[in-house]
C-alpha cells in the first residue's frame, strides 16, 4: 500500500522530511477495523512531532491523526461496525497514523461519518471535535444537553481547528461564547462559526472581557499556548475551571487559583486510547453524536483548505501552512 512516512525528523523545508513508500498492508485481528483511508486532515501534533530532533527510526513512521474512509476488513471481535461502512477517526498516538492507504485503528475510538459531508469534510473533525467535546463535557463538566444554558465561556485561540468546533459545540450547549481571535479573517471566521463576542488575544484580554460586561467568566478553555495563563486566573470566576490542552514549561502560579477554589483540568484526546482506559468507547459515542448534529445542519464542518493527493510533496505543504501559525480552520489532504 502507498504510504507518506518519515525516517528522520527534519525541517519541513527538506525534502526528505516527508518519504513516498510502499508497505505491507496490514490486517485485522481483535477488535480493530482496518480502513480504506480516503482522506487526512493535518493537526499542530503533526508537527510537533515530526519537529527536528536527533533522531532516526529502524522502520518507517507514519504520522496523521484524523481520518475518514470505508471499513475494509473487521477484526473477529469487533461488534460496531462492517465492511462498507463510512467512518472518521483520530486514531492513536501510539500507533501507525492514518497517512497510508489502510489503516488499524481499534473501534472504540471510531465513529460513523456524517452522511451529509465528504470525506474531506469529515476528515477535519475527529480530533479536533474530540478535543474540544472532552475539554467541555468531560473535563469541565459542562452539560451537553442545555442545563448550564446562559452560563459563559471564554476560548482562547477561537479561530484555530479546536476552537472553530468548540466554538459550535458551545453554543450548542447554549453557553455564551467570547472567542479569541488576533486577524480580521479569523474575528470573521469566529462568528460566522457563533461566537457572541470576539476579543484579540494579543492585546489586554482581561480589560477587553470586563468592557463586554463579563468581570469574570464561568469556563475558560485555552487552545492555543499558556501565555495567557495570567489572565485566565484573573477571569474565571470562583468555583470556576479552565481547561488546556497545550504542553508548557511556563511558569503556572496557582496562588490565585487557590483563592477562587478554582479547577484545572489537562485534556489530551490521546489518553484513552493510549492508557486503554475502561471508558474509551465514550469516543466512538461522541464522534456518532456530534455526526447526528452535523446531520442535522446543527454544527457544521471546520474544513478551510483541501489539498490533493496524499503524498509526501503535499504533506510538506500542509505542514508548512500549520507552522505559520495562521491557518484557520482545518486543513485536509484528499485521495492516494
Amino acid at each position: 500500500m502507498k504510504a507518506v512516512a518519515l525516517t528522520h525528523y527534519l525541517p519541513v523545508t527538506d525534502p526528505n522530511a516527508f518519504l513516498d513508500m510502499d508497505l505491507p498492508r496490514p490486517t485485522p485481528s481483535g477488535r480493530d477495523i482496518l480502513v480504506a483511508v480516503k482522506a487526512v486532515s493535518v493537526n499542530p501534533v503533526d508537527t510537533k512531532v515530526r519537529a527536528p530532533k536527533d533522531q532516526v527510526e529502524e522502520s518507517p513512521r507514519v504520522l496523521g491523526w484524523d481520518a475518514s474512509g470505508v471499513v475494509e476488513a473487521v477484526g473477529p471481535d469487533v461488534t460496531l461496525f462492517k465492511a462498507g461502512d463510512a467512518v472518521y477517526y483520530a486514531g492513536d498516538i501510539t500507533r501507525p497514523g492514518s497517512n497510508q492507504e489502510f489503516q488499524l485503528v481499534d473501534e472504540r475510538i471510531v465513529g460513523f461519518k456524517p452522511e451529509r459531508l465528504s470525506f474531506a469534510e469529515a476528515a477535519a473533525l475527529p480530533l479536533t471535535t474530540t478535543t474540544a467535546y472532552e475539554a467541555f463535557f468531560d473535563r469541565l463538566r459542562i452539560d451537553r444537553d442545555g442545563a448550564d444554558k446562559g452560563q459563559s465561556i471564554l476560548i482562547i485561540g477561537g479561530g484555530g481547528g479546536v476552537g472553530s468546533i468548540g466554538i459550535q459545540l458551545a453554543k450548542a450547549a447554549g453557553l455564551v461564547v467570547i472567542a479569541t481571535a488576533s486577524r480580521p479573517e479569523t474575528s470573521t471566521w469566529v462568528k460566522q462559526l457563533g461566537a457572541d463576542h470576539v476579543v484579540n488575544h494579543h492585546n489586554d484580554m482581561v480589560a477587553q472581557v470586563r468592557a463586554l460586561g463579563f468581570e469574570h467568566v464561568d469556563h475558560i478553555a485555552i487552545f492555543n499556548d499558556m501565555r495567557h495563563w495570567d489572565a485566565a486566573v484573573e477571569l474565571i470566576r470562583a468555583e470556576g475551571g479552565i481547561v488546556t490542552i497545550d504542553d508548557t514549561d511556563q511558569p503556572m502560579p496557582m496562588a490565585g487559583m487557590k483563592m477562587k477554589a478554582a479547577s484545572l483540568h489537562w485534556e489530551f484526546m490521546f489518553a484513552r486510547a493510549m492508557h486503554q482506559t475502561p471508558d474509551m468507547i465514550e469516543q466512538h459515542k461522541l464522534l456518532t453524536y456530534v455526526a447526528a448534529e452535523i446531520d442535522a445542519g446543527r454544527i457544521r464542518t471546520t474544513l478551510d483548505t483541501v489539498l490533493s493527493p496524499i503524498n509526501a510533496q503535499t504533506m510538506r505543504e500542509a505542514h508548512a501552512l500549520i507552522e505559520t501559525g495562521k491557518a484557520k480552520g482545518k486543513i485536509v489532504i484528499e485521495g492516494f
